[in-house]
Formats: C-alpha cells, structure tokens, sequence
C-alpha cells in the first residue's frame, strides 16, 4: 500500500490491525498512512467456515494477519497446502488466481491474495458440485438389475 487507504467501520465493528484487534464504539473513518497488515470482522473466516480447500487455504492466510506471532507456521502451513490444491483442483480459473495468490505472499500482500481468493468461492462452489454430480452419475447403475 503506497497511498493512504481510507476504512469505514460501523459502531462496534472490529479490525485487525497489526495483530491487534480494535473495536471502535460509534461510526468512524480510518485513513491508514503506510503499509498495514489488516483485515475486516467482516472478512473473518471461523474455522468451523473452513470447509472447503479453498476456505482452508483462506483461514491459513488468515492467521497470518491476524496473529503475527504465528505467521512463520502460517507461512510454512500455506507452502505445504498450495501445491497440494495446484494439483487438485483442475480449473483453469482457480489455478492462475492460486499462483498469482503465491505470488502476492511472497511478496508480503497477504491482504489482497485473501481478497483474490474469496473472489474464487464461487467457481469453487461450481467445481465440487461438478465433482459431487460426476461421482452420483458413477455410483447410480444404469438400468434396474444393472450390474
């Protein structure tokens, strides 16, 4: 973030920023100055929502920013689990937006690759439903009798 970033929070929203966690009591904008690690209450995953690879890999990135203290295991839980899902998932889509999601990691973007992937729940939705009816059409016989 090189320009100044204005955030608006409702009466007892929450951010994290920086690892800590405010709460502001009445409607008020926030002008970040210089590069911040934040996210939203809003934007916060809990982990029985983590039900999904994609959701999975979010929650990961998740800590990092919330919990500076563990961002090393976060960090190193993310790089075991994305190659892992690279060769899982076989959308085009969703591949391209996970490695520009490595890239921004690596770069220290944490924000904007959480951004990317909750842009990509959608297309996740589609691919497991796809593989769920694949699997059906493979479990129901052909015919009655059908061997």
């Amino acid at each position: 973030m090189s320009t100044t970033f204005k955030l608006s929070l409702k009466p007892n929203e929450k951010i994290y920023l920086n690892g800590a966690v405010i709460r502001v009591d009445r409607k008020v904008t926030l002008e970040l100055l210089n590069d911040v690690q934040f996210l939203l209450e809003s934007h916060v995953l809990q982990p029985e929502d983590a039900s999904t690879p994609l959701r999975q890999l979010y929650f990961i990135l998740q800590i990092m920013l919330m919990n500076p203290e563990g961002a090393p295991e976060a960090r190193a839980m993310f790089r075991r689990s994305l190659p892992l899902l690279l060769a899982s998932f076989k959308d085009e889509r969703i591949c391209n937006a996970l490695k520009q999601v490595d890239r921004m990691v690596g770069e220290d973007n944490v924000y904007e690759a959480l951004k990317t992937i909750r842009s990509l729940y959608a297309f996740e939705r589609q691919v497991l439903q796809e593989n769920d009816d694949d699997e059906m059409d493979e479990a129901r016989p052909l015919a009655v009798g059908a061997r």
